[in-house]
């Protein structure tokens, strides 16, 4: 078959969405849908379940609904249906209210600036759509985040929010309010507003679970507002909730369109005739790519600078998804599809070398967004734009990749909105829970999340003892391995906390040699 009929056969092209899949460059057999059509059919039906309410996280006992987000009525019951439009409506009121100058920062100045504190999905999501919807200069509002407890990275922001931070609205987003992150990051905040002598209350908002430890502290002191988090909606599909709606209509980004791009490929990817099923042919292409064991690696290359955060965004999406240990009948599995990316034409420069010559254990997704710009281009040679430029690298890479037996898909969408965002957004979070049915795992929980949450409280716990142990012995000098027997904890791992202390100020080090025979003192 020519390679003009290849393509032809394997795209799916949808005008009124302004999409296509093009799956032709993946040399799966011509009898493989076919093959894969019965088990594609069983996806069909478990994604219907999800849809209509069935318990999908059995670890929580919760749903998972996060598809009702954007068709409030499709939600299993009347109630949920109402919350979820009390919340739209409740970000559109707020949001206007910031907007107008009727809310105000504690010495009376309109708000400008936007601080938004959360991790993972709390924060991959929000950061996708401010950088990749942005108008500087044209934004209601600036938008900066704390995404981790790094006090660095913490100092960082606060440096670039100084002098503003009395015109600075701040959105604390935790489901549960515990999460060691996100509280460490609100404490740096409220210290921060403490220091300047502003009343930070009246500054804060809480995005959270109701009765949550977030919501009662937003209580009992007053913050400005609180807005509702479920159960039922996991962190990694939250985007098209409060946590990703708020802080994007604050930017002054088009919510509606969101919402109303991933509604439409949602219609779209509830069909059940696999060549019309943009996100069941992902699925389908992963699973022959990876032979349905994860035996390759998912490349993302956005062919656009905007979407660089894309690849950040789907590392969360379909790793914490996809990679699971145990599949729906307890057997180990150890499922799961590794995915980094870069950004077109910059990964020339970078690792296509290795794509093309090195090991050939990957598979990519080229991200081609046919308009350049909003406005007119310079021609930097003639009849020739740096933009014609950035689609002859994509082409030519792709080329490159194929001369080599490198196999690839390309998503094309005719320009970057807030509508063909959302629909991006539909299609993967669909694309995922069809790959978890091909492959008999769950999707929507993440007890390896948990773990290492506990293995990092127990470290906390480790440190409070061998504080507490120098603390009964002042001025004695103790190795790490002789205090950490001393409180029962593991060697190394005291080791570790005693050196970051002590290159912190809070104890004393006296080099030693070997070097694991430095002792620590108070």
């Amino acid at each position: 078959m020519s390679t003009w009929s290849r393509f032809t056969d394997n795209t799916y092209n949808n005008p009124a969405l302004g999409f296509s899949l093009d799956y032709s460059r993946i040399p799966f057999s011509n009898t493989f849908l076919a093959e894969r059509e019965p088990a594609i059919q069983s996806a069909y039906a478990a994604m219907h379940s999800l849809e209509s309410g069935a318990i999908a996280n059995p670890d929580e006992n919760r749903m998972v609904g996060h598809y009702w987000l954007r068709a409030p009525k499709l939600a299993p019951n009347a109630a949920l249906t109402k919350i979820i439009e009390d919340s739209l409506a409740q970000i559109r009121t707020f949001t206007a209210a910031v907007h107008s100058g009727n809310f105000l920062g504690s010495t009376g100045k309109k708000f400008t600036r936007l601080l938004v504190v959360g991790i993972g999905g709390s924060a991959l999501g929000p950061q996708l759509v401010n950088h990749a919807l942005g108008r500087p200069g044209v934004d209601k509002m600036a938008v900066s985040f704390f995404d981790n407890t790094d006090p660095d990275g913490i100092d960082y922001v606060l440096a670039q929010l100084a002098g503003h931070l009395p015109e600075t609205l701040v959105l604390i987003i935790s489901k549960s309010g515990g999460t060691a992150e996100t509280r460490n990051g609100m404490l740096e905040a409220a210290a921060a507003f403490h220091a300047a002598g502003l009343s930070y209350p009246k500054h804060f908002v809480a995005v959270t679970g109701d009765a949550s430890k977030l919501d009662q502290t937003a209580i009992k002191d007053g913050w400005l507002a609180r807005f509702p988090m479920w159960d039922w909606v996991g962190g990694r599909t939250s985007e098209l909730c409060t946590v990703g709606l708020l802080p994007a209509a604050l930017q002054g980004i088009d919510t509606d369109a969101l919402l109303a791009g991933a509604a439409a490929m949602d219609v779209a990817t509830r069909s059940t005739t696999t060549r019309e099923n943009p996100a069941a042919l992902l699925a389908l292409m992963w699973h022959f790519a990876t032979e349905g064991t994860g035996a390759k690696d998912m490349v993302i290359l956005p062919y656009k600078d905007r979407l660089l955060l894309f690849s950040r965004y789907l590392q969360q999406l379909v790793m914490e998804s996809l990679g699971k240990e145990f599949d729906l009948s307890g057997k180990v599995v150890n499922q799961g599809i590794a995915v980094y990316g870069n950004k077109g034409s910059t990964d020339q420069h970078a690792y296509v070398q290795q794509l093309r010559e090195g090991v050939n254990n990957f598979f990519v997704t080229f991200i081609e967004v046919l308009k350049d710009r909003s406005g007119p281009s310079l021609q930097v040679e003639p009849g020739v734009t740096a933009g014609d430029y950035l689609l002859g690298f994509y082409l030519g890479t792709r080329d490159a990749l194929s001369e080599k037996d490198r196999h690839s898909l390309t998503v094309t969408i005719d320009e970057l909105s807030p509508r063909t965002l959302g629909l991006m957004i539909a299609l993967y979070e669909r694309a995922v829970g069809f790959y978890a049915s091909l492959v008999g795992i769950n999707a929507y929980h993440q007890p390896g999340v948990e773990a290492g949450k506990k293995a990092a409280t127990g470290v906390i716990a480790l440190q409070h003892q061998l504080v507490a142990a120098l603390t009964a012995a002042p001025g004695k000098a103790f190795t790490a391995e002789i205090l950490a027997a001393q409180v029962g904890g593991s060697a190394e791992l005291s080791y570790k906390i005693l050196d970051h202390l002590a290159a912190n100020g809070a104890l004393r080090k006296t080099p030693a040699q070997p070097w694991f025979h430095s002792t620590f003192s108070l």
